[in-house]
C-alpha cells in the first residue's frame, strides 16, 4: 500500500472508526496543458508525513483519519469515476466524511454522484482559476474543464466559485443564464478583500468544498497543469474556507490538480497542508 496520510504521526485509522476517509484518485485522462496530475495523490501523501498535527487551531487528526486504497478503475474516465463513487459510498456507510485527493478535477464528479444519493440537495464551494463550466472540451463532456457544468446541469447542484480568473465565452454566457452559479472572481477578491459574509442567502446548509490548487496564486503552488497569475494567497484562502464552513456542515471535500515537479517539494507540502486544513473544517 502507498504511504497513508500523516504516516509516522498517527496510525491509519480503521475505516469504521475514522471521521474522515482520505481517498487517493490518480485520474489523468483529460489534462489540457501541463500533465502529471496522476502523481498528485502520492506526492500529497508523502508530503503529509512532514506535517505537524497542530494546525494553529486544533489537531484534526485526533478525530481519526483513514487513508483508503487508490480509487482506480480498469481503464478510462467512466470506470475511474465509478471506482471513486464506490469509495465515497463506503466512506458514507462508515459514517465518515469523504476527502478525495486528485488527480485531475474530473474526480470531483465521482464524489458528487455518491453524495447526491445520500444528501440530495447540497451546495458546492469551488476554489479554482478556471470556471470548469464548458459543456464539452475537446469532444469530452467528462473533461476536467466540464466538471462543474456536470455538477450544475446534470446533478442540479448550486455552485459558488472563488478565485476564477480564466474563462471562455461559453462559460461567461452560462454564468449569466443560470441562477445556480454565483461567486467572487480573483480580481474582485484582490480589490475588495475577503467579505464578511461569503455565501449568498439561501445557499444550502450542507456543502462540498472542491479546491483546485491552481485557485491559489502560483507563488503558493506552482506545480499544477495551468498556473494562472493573480490567484488567492494562502491566508485569504484559509479565511474563505472558514467563512464558507461557518454555520454549515462540510459533507465532503477534495484537493485536485497538483502536478508534482522534481525539486518543487514546496508545492507538494503546501497541497498536503491544504488537505489537512480542510480536514479540520470537515471534523469541526
Amino acid at each position: 500500500m502507498e504511504t497513508y496520510f500523516l504516516e509516522g504521526e498517527i496510525p491509519n485509522c480503521e475505516p469504521e472508526q475514522a471521521a474522515v476517509h482520505v481517498i487517493p484518485a490518480p485520474l489523468e485522462t483529460s489534462v489540457s496543458y501541463g500533465g502529471g496530475t496522476a502523481g498528485g495523490p502520492a506526492a500529497i501523501l508523502e508530503a503529509s508525513t512532514q506535517l505537524e498535527l497542530w494546525n494553529g487551531r486544533s489537531c484534526p487528526a485526533e478525530a481519526g483519519i483513514h487513508t483508503a486504497a487508490s480509487a482506480e478503475g480498469n481503464g478510462g474516465t467512466k470506470d475511474s469515476l465509478r471506482a471513486i463513487e464506490e469509495s465515497v459510498d463506503f466512506a458514507i456507510e462508515c459514517g465518515a466524511v469523504p476527502f478525495v485527493i486528485g488527480g485531475e478535477h474530473t474526480v470531483t464528479l465521482g464524489a458528487l454522484r455518491a453524495l447526491k444519493k445520500k444528501y440530495g440537495n447540497f451546495g458546492i464551494v469551488q476554489f479554482d482559476a478556471h470556471a470548469d463550466l464548458r459543456s464539452s472540451y475537446e469532444g469530452d463532456p467528462l473533461s476536467h474543464a466540464c466538471v462543474m457544468r456536470r455538477a450544475v446541469e446534470d446533478l442540479g447542484l448550486q455552485l459558488f466559485q472563488l478565485g476564477v480568473r480564466a474563462l471562455c465565452v461559453e462559460e461567461v454566457e452560462f454564468r449569466k443564464e443560470t441562477s445556480s452559479v454565483n461567486g467572487i472572481d480573483a480580481r474582485e477578491l484582490y480589490l475588495n478583500g475577503v467579505p464578511e459574509r461569503l455565501l449568498p442567502e439561501g445557499f444550502p446548509e450542507n456543502i462540498y468544498i472542491t479546491f483546485d490548487v491552481d485557485g491559489l496564486d502560483p507563488s503558493v503552488i506552482r506545480a499544477t497543469g495551468t498556473p494562472v497569475p493573480g490567484g488567492i494567497n494562502w491566508h485569504d484562502a484559509i479565511s474563505l474556507i472558514e467563512k464558507a464552513a461557518a454555520g454549515r456542515k462540510v459533507i465532503g471535500a477534495d484537493v485536485v490538480e497538483l502536478a508534482p515537479q522534481s525539486g518543487d517539494h514546496a508545492s507538494d507540502f503546501a497541497a498536503a497542508q491544504l488537505v489537512y486544513e480542510l480536514i479540520g473544517y470537515c471534523v469541526d
